[in-house]
């Protein structure tokens, strides 16, 4: 838990950095970095055990590469669409989501995107824990996984939001008519 906790606080900051997100203050430390941690303590921490642990008993001495291939797909179909969903509920609501319209729709924009990266990501992942981590390192090999997705999409995203609020408080350098300013016919 406190792994998972540090791990999200640590992608909150980290992706604000990248992303140069300051804020107001021009500080990368928001009121979104103690959120993150207790979401990555309480909400991710706990489910990504859960679900690693049903996973691993589901396995448990089946070696064969069929075995290891199934293992894989039921990862990609069932654990990532699981912890992906419960991920963009999550941030929903950290970004100030407080009706389940909000939260449903972040979830429908957000998981194909998600889930494009976890079924590249994933089955590269799984196998690297399957053939060379004990199984008891799984859980913290898989919180450093998704603290570099993390902190990639978190920053991605940040870095979007910035270009629209940019946009909007500078405009796009178009006229009504769709030309730019600096290249009117009345210049020439």
């Amino acid at each position: 838990m406190l792994t998972s906790g540090s791990l999200s606080a640590l992608q909150e900051v980290l992706a604000s950095w990248i992303a140069k997100d300051g804020g107001e203050h021009g500080h990368y430390i928001s009121s979104r970095v103690p959120k993150m941690a207790i979401y990555g303590a309480f909400i991710s921490a706990p489910l990504g055990h859960v679900l690693i642990s049903v996973l691993q008993k589901l396995f448990a001495g089946r070696t064969s590469l069929k075995a290891k291939i199934l293992q894989i797909l039921v990862s990609n179909l069932i654990i990532s669409p699981i912890q992906n969903t419960v991920y963009l509920a999550s941030m929903a609501i950290i970004a100030g989501a407080r009706r389940f319209h909000q939260v449903r729709a972040t979830i429908r924009a957000g998981f194909m995107p998600v889930m494009k990266v976890s079924w590249i990501t994933s089955p590269l992942a799984l196998a690297f824990a399957q053939k060379f981590l004990p199984e008891h390192t799984w859980v913290p090999f898989f919180n450093i996984i998704a603290f570099v997705i993390g902190t990639y999409i978190n920053a991605h995203t940040k870095k979007k939001r910035l270009a629209v609020l940019r946009k909007k408080a500078y405009g796009d350098g178009r006229s009504q008519s769709g030309r730019t300013e600096n290249y009117s016919r009345r210049d020439r």
